[in-house]
């Protein structure tokens, strides 16, 4: 089990841009798919965009043509680039192997988006 770590959140305003950034410890980054997640107060955790180990993307309808899912497997890092934020998108975000399956969750970061 590996345990991700997220870093970059932080406090914007409606309009605003954010890059988050989450570092693999692990040997076997390039050959995993990696998902960034966010939970909001009060919700479930939902998967916001996903990248394959060939660097193919899928994101959820709420953050499509704003969010982007990018890796640099010479890093280790995958990055979510995320722009026109909106004060919904304001949760904690948490990078994973997708599927998650049973590998730790680690402490995410916070995005808050002020109107």
């Amino acid at each position: 089990q590996v345990q991700l770590v997220e870093s970059g959140g932080g406090l914007v305003q409606a309009g605003g841009s954010l890059t988050l950034s989450c570092v693999d410890s692990g040997w076997d980054f390039r050959f995993k798919s990696l998902g960034w997640f966010c939970q909001a107060p009060g919700k479930q955790r939902e998967l916001v965009a996903f990248i394959t180990s060939a660097g193919s993307t899928t994101y959820a309808a709420s953050v499509k043509g704003r969010f982007t899912i990018s890796r640099d497997n010479a890093k280790n890092t995958v990055y979510l680039q995320m722009a026109n934020l909106k004060p919904e998108d304001t949760a904690v975000y948490y990078c994973n192997f997708y599927p998650p399956a049973s590998n730790p969750w680690g402490q995410g970061t916070q995005v808050t988006v002020s109107s």
